[in-house]
């Protein structure tokens, strides 16, 4: 099992790296490989068993962009096979179509989902989360300048559904986006260590048979 931390020089705010960190405990017996941004990921070819990436500056995110863009059909692919995603805080914008800044300017993103994101420099928002992922509670935090809104056709599925806070935008339950295996969310933590059963959950996906978390 081979697991892909991407570009962690970037994606290494608000304690999101603790989420790799946490499985590297929970499956010593896999292989974890962090890509730098100037790398070639090691999804692009060969097998691999899940990518996480998480949270970074909005500067972040334009390199990021342009360094993943010639690799969204690959990414498609391994979406629509089932390989595990897990994606924290504003990492998500990435998969959809753009992001909007408030100067009319736009980041051309990865286009996997029909979703956009547009920000607000000036409002950071922040708040404790409290959702749903069918039975299970999610716990978590939120601080981010932008939300997402969905396109005119069908909007994605959700990752969870919001009881306290926020979903993609203010007054949506709907949150993150879950197609397949492939699970995003604005909620930080890091989400693993706060939400034990989710860990479960995201370890079963991947094989792992451990009866008891670090």
């Amino acid at each position: 099992m081979k697991i892909e931390f991407l570009f962690p020089e970037l994606c290494n705010l608000y304690g999101d790296a603790m989420n790799v960190e946490y499985l590297r405990r929970a499956m010593p017996e896999a292989e974890f490989v962090k890509t730098p941004l100037k790398t070639k990921p090691a999804f692009s070819g060969g097998d691999i068993g899940m990518v996480y990436m998480g949270s970074m500056t909005e500067g972040g995110q334009s390199l990021a962009a342009d360094a993943l863009r010639p690799y969204s059909g690959r990414i498609s692919e391994l979406i629509e096979g089932g390989t595990v995603f897990l994606i924290t805080g504003n990492a998500l914008e990435l998969f959809g179509t753009r992001i909007e800044n408030e100067d009319g300017s736009l980041i051309e993103t990865l286009g996997i989902f029909d979703m956009h994101a547009k920000r607000q420099m000036l409002r950071r928002y922040n708040s404790i989360y409290l959702g749903m992922f069918g039975e299970m509670e999610i716990v978590g935090f939120k601080s981010q300048f932008a939300h997402s809104y969905h396109g005119s056709g069908e909007a994605p599925p959700a990752l969870f559904s919001t009881k306290r806070g926020a979903g993609r935008k203010p007054g949506q339950s709907e949150e993150g986006v879950r197609i397949n295996n492939f699970l995003a969310t604005y909620v930080l933590g890091p989400l693993l260590i706060l939400n034990p059963p989710f860990t479960h959950y995201l370890l079963s996906l991947l094989g792992a048979t451990a009866q008891e978390l670090p």
